[in-house]
């Protein structure tokens, strides 16, 4: 009669250690049914569960086992499993899986517990944890800190609309990012990113820096935020904002485009986003004239923004062509995928501002960056207590796979 046994080893890790306890267990004839190894702070945790064949014994493979593991100076537990819970497990497969992904500073335990509860609450299942940040010594003060575990889950939720709420608020409340997505073929071969660009790529936005010089600020300010907020038409406030930027010095706007500040993290994501073989663009309310020079600076792809006409040398207060609000934006990102020979389900949206909200809806991953409260809402997923580059973890990459030049890769855990 064949036996089924779960093998849990755990103790130091050393090299070689999971070669010669399958050996061990292949002197035997034993089958494999399932396995998995997980090595935290040099500690193993290794669970094999093996089927024994009829004509074996298993008192045989587990001695033989007891001996080689206190070799190995490791301690070694066997559960036996009946058929009837094995097939169970095997009927349990095919069950949805999703990621949740916990970004900090620090992550705390408190933080973790009560997301780990509203998993459980909602009756899923935690089949595993990983860092994806770095090892940050307790030291180091000269360089941002960065968090991140991901956790794998499995099951049907009771009630994901409410998990994912709860999510959000949690996330507010314990002051990190939580970012919940289904475990399917797209989330691990996304392929374009796109961006919104004043205050998302940047910090600022280009039209009150502009107005500053201008003299207008505080009118084109009131505006600006009316318009990110939703309260405004994008178009027509848009159109009212330029006119009051008639007269303007081209020169001015060198010097703004100049000293453009970028949001953290943004040059870390786009070098790795790059050399990984994604496809970036800048679809922005803003202006072509500041879109072109961030593109050469940070190499992206694709640049639609909006033409600020500008003749002998001066601002006339009129943009020229089609004004880009929320639906061109949705619009351009579908053209570009299509473009790109890539489904939708492939394709990121990030950005901050109410006009965001239709390109972060079309895209198969929609991130709300340091966003209105309308646009969170709206979005699947939010950042806001983190950098830009903080996107890479959403996509499963480790610290571990980018050196400090942002080449990839590196071998270090």
């Amino acid at each position: 009669m064949t036996e089924i046994v779960l093998i849990t080893i755990s103790g130091e890790d050393k090299p070689g250690l999971t070669a010669t306890l399958t050996e061990q267990l292949g002197r035997h004839d034993v089958n494999i049914l399932d396995m998995g190894q997980a090595v935290i702070h040099d500690t193993l945790s290794l669970g094999i569960l093996i089927e024994v064949p009829g004509e074996k014994e298993s008192s045989t493979v587990m001695r033989d086992l007891v001996f080689k593991a206190h070799e190995l100076n490791v301690q070694v537990k066997f559960e036996p499993v009946s058929e009837e819970q094995y097939q169970k497990w095997v009927e349990a497969q095919g069950k949805p899986r999703y990621i949740l992904t916990l970004l900090g500073r620090k992550l705390k335990a408190h933080q973790i517990s009560q997301l780990a509860d509203e998993v459980y609450r909602q009756g899923l299942n935690i089949d595993k944890i990983e860092r994806l940040s770095g090892r940050i010594p307790l030291d180091q003060v000269d360089t941002p800190a960065r968090a991140c575990v991901e956790l794998s889950l499995r099951g049907l939720p009771k009630d994901i609309n409410r998990m994912k709420e709860e999510f959000i608020q949690l996330g507010n409340q314990l002051e990190v990012d939580v970012a919940f997505q289904q475990d399917d073929l797209y989330r691990r071969n996304r392929r374009l990113v796109v961006f919104d660009m004043d205050s998302t790529l940047i910090k600022t936005e280009v039209i009150d820096e502009l107005a500053e010089a201008a003299g207008v600020r505080d009118e084109v300010s009131k505006v600006t935020e009316l318009a990110m907020q939703g309260e405004l038409d994008f178009k027509e406030s848009f159109r009212n904002r330029v006119k009051l930027l008639e007269g303007l010095s081209e020169d001015v706007l060198d010097e703004i485009a100049d000293r453009l500040p970028l949001n953290d993290g943004a040059e870390r994501l786009i070098e790795t986003l790059r050399c990984i073989g994604y496809k970036t663009a800048i679809l922005s309310g803003g202006f072509t004239y500041f879109g072109k020079k961030l593109q050469e600076k940070l190499g992206i792809d694709y640049v639609y923004a909006n033409e600020l006409e500008i003749k002998n040398g001066k601002v006339t207060g009129e943009v020229t062509g089609e004004i880009i609000d929320g639906r061109r934006k949705a619009e351009l990102l579908k053209e570009i995928a299509r473009k790109e020979g890539i489904v939708l389900e492939q394709v990121i949206a990030v950005g901050d501002g109410a006009n965001d909200v239709p390109m972060l809806n079309a895209a198969g991953l929609g991130i709300a960056f340091h966003a209105k409260p309308l646009v969170k809402k709206k979005t699947s997923q939010a950042i806001s207590y983190n950098g830009l580059d903080g996107i890479l973890y959403l996509i499963g990459v480790r610290d571990r796979e980018i050196t400090r030049d942002n080449l990839i890769f590196s071998d270090e855990n």
